[in-house]
């Protein structure tokens, strides 16, 4: 069996469902089954059993002989929240826990990390345990994956297999109950819809010009296909990145959603909002240096390939993945 935390948000529901197209349907769904907006990311998908977190270690301790591999791809995503209890709670001692019980029952991990802990960049996007030791994360929620990935840094005794992600701007289908943490390309959609032009944040960086901010987005069926990869065969443990390893700007963003939608740009500039300002990551990039030297070599989408594909199969037709 494969547990799959976080099945009911957004990546977690796009990993069971690339496992199901490709034929895998010994899932475990472990979530908080009771948001009922949610329901749509795992009503269509084939499963053995979906397990409230709140019971998944007691269930695990029963069953632990029959798991294969856990995917822990559960956490409390939003990067404006500012109570680290809350975060400490599900990002990292719930990540403590998943650990050990991986640790103690020989169980294979693939665990998610972000992009969040690199900070405003200042010591590069290097996935090494240098760097690791020396980034300092911007917000809490970073913080709060920076100090899961020191703590796994500094364990003698590890999962016989374990991989962790560190995810850079994912987006794509399942997304939509995530409300302001969905993407940009999701808000957009639905700003243009509704009014027929769309919002970008003015620079408050000298550095950077309006709408010319960059990420490194990745499209959510890349990442899923290199989880995947691993999934398929033990490769060498360790953190990785996981981008396209292209830095692109917010403008090129715009361009290719208005472009899928066969309109002419429309684009305002607004302020970033205050209780995020001072916690903005004006660039990221990912160091694929490290996926490409253990054997992954296929490209990921291009940002105007995957907005189109996102725009047209899923947000004009209101589909999940």
């Amino acid at each position: 069996m494969i547990v799959i935390t976080g099945a009911a948000g957004f990546i977690g529901s796009c990993m069971a469902a690339r496992l199901n197209k490709a034929g895998i349907e010994n899932l475990i769904l472990v979530d908080d089954f009771s948001k009922e907006h949610k329901k749509r990311n795992w009503e269509n998908k084939k499963y053995i059993d979906k397990i409230d977190r709140h019971d998944f270690f007691a269930w695990a301790e029963k069953n632990a002989l029959h798991i294969d591999t856990v995917i822990h791809l559960g956490a409390r995503t939003d990067t404006a929240e500012i109570n680290y209890a809350v975060l400490e709670e599900l990002n990292l001692d719930y990540s403590r826990d998943v650990w050990n019980l991986c640790t103690f029952r020989n169980i294979p991990l693939l665990y998610a990390s972000s992009a969040a802990t690199y900070g405003n960049g200042e010591f590069g996007y290097k996935d090494d345990w240098e760097t690791t030791r020396q980034i300092v994360p911007l917000n809490p929620y970073g913080k709060s994956k920076q100090e899961f990935d020191r703590w796994v840094g500094k364990q003698s005794a590890t999962p016989p297999y374990w991989a962790g992600f560190k995810f850079f701007n994912v987006y794509g289908p399942n997304e939509y109950h995530k409300g302001r943490m969905a993407s940009v390309i999701f808000h957009a959609f639905n700003h243009i819809q509704k009014n027929g032009d769309m919002n970008l944040f003015h620079s408050h960086n000298p550095a950077f010009t309006d709408g010319e901010q960059m990420r490194d987005f990745i499209y959510v069926k890349d990442v899923t296909a290199i989880l995947h990869w691993f999934l398929l065969k033990p490769r060498p443990n360790g953190l990785y990145n996981l981008g396209t390893g292209y830095a692109r700007p917010f403008l090129a963003l715009a361009n290719a959603t208005f472009r899928a939608l066969n309109l002419e740009p429309n684009i305002n500039f607004i302020d970033i909002p205050d209780d995020i300002r001072d916690k903005y990551q004006y660039y990221t990039q990912a160091d694929m240096r490290k996926l490409r030297g253990i054997g992954y070599h296929k490209k990921a989408r291009t940002l105007e390939e995957a907005t189109n594909n996102y725009i047209k199969k899923y947000l004009l037709k209101n589909a999940v993945l």
